[in-house]
């Protein structure tokens, strides 16, 4: 399978990459489209830079 490496690093930090689909502004098809081949490394780092955020705790402004 494409791009295993990004599917699972997405998978072990606990993003769907449907949200990663909705952070980069395009459909949940468009995201399992891309994925069918290979990314190009420039790629692949754009989206773990994309899965890191989505993965990172909110925190809530508590006065």
């Amino acid at each position: 399978m494409a791009n295993q490496d990004v599917r699972q690093y997405a998978k072990e930090k606990g993003v769907q990459l449907w949200k990663c689909a909705a952070a980069m502004n395009i459909s949940e098809p468009t995201m399992t489209r891309r994925l069918r081949t290979e990314l190009t490394e420039q790629a692949k780092q754009e989206l773990i830079s994309i899965i890191d955020k989505l993965s990172e705790p909110t925190t809530t402004n508590q006065n």
